[in-house]
């Protein structure tokens, strides 16, 4: 079950949560970011493109950080000057290159999308050590959609 560190009053701009490296915590932190959208105006906008790249850095934290199974991921929310950020750390030690190019993969491959999508639907991303403990945090800034969205024309109706 996630623990939340902080707790969220509607006033409160920011939460973290730690969750185990299985694979249904990308659920758990989709659940975890649509409650905490959901206390903050506006916060409908963030969702459709937030949910997406939470769950694509999480699985990456998941399947890619080389160590053992009992080690917890972190996830941090942010809403800041009209901006989502999404962090997730991991104490993996394999720092990504963010600068290296990110293409997309072969129309056939079956995984692989996850950086790439990241790359195309945030405003930034990158990835940095952890200030404290071992690891790394990856993370990325979302905008909110625009009123023309498919999600926006939702959220109205």
């Amino acid at each position: 079950m996630p623990e939340t560190l902080h707790p969220t009053p509607s006033a409160v701009t920011e939460q973290t949560c730690w969750l185990p490296r299985r694979r249904r915590s990308a659920g758990a932190a989709r659940r975890l970011l649509r409650a905490f959208l959901s206390r903050h105006e506006g916060g409908e906008h963030y969702v459709e493109v937030g949910e997406l790249l939470l769950s694509e850095l999480v699985t990456n934290a998941i399947e890619h950080a080389h160590v053992p199974p009992d080690r917890l991921i972190m996830v941090h929310f942010a809403l800041t000057e009209g901006r989502l950020r999404i962090e997730v750390h991991d104490p993996g030690d394999h720092h990504l290159d963010t600068g290296a190019a990110v293409g997309p993969p072969a129309p056939d491959a079956e995984s692989g999308r996850g950086l790439w999508l990241v790359r195309r639907l945030s405003d930034q991303w990158g990835c940095q050590a952890r200030t404290s403990g071992i690891g790394k945090a990856v993370w990325c800034t979302v905008a909110p959609a625009s009123p023309t969205s498919p999600t926006a024309r939702r959220s109205a109706a």
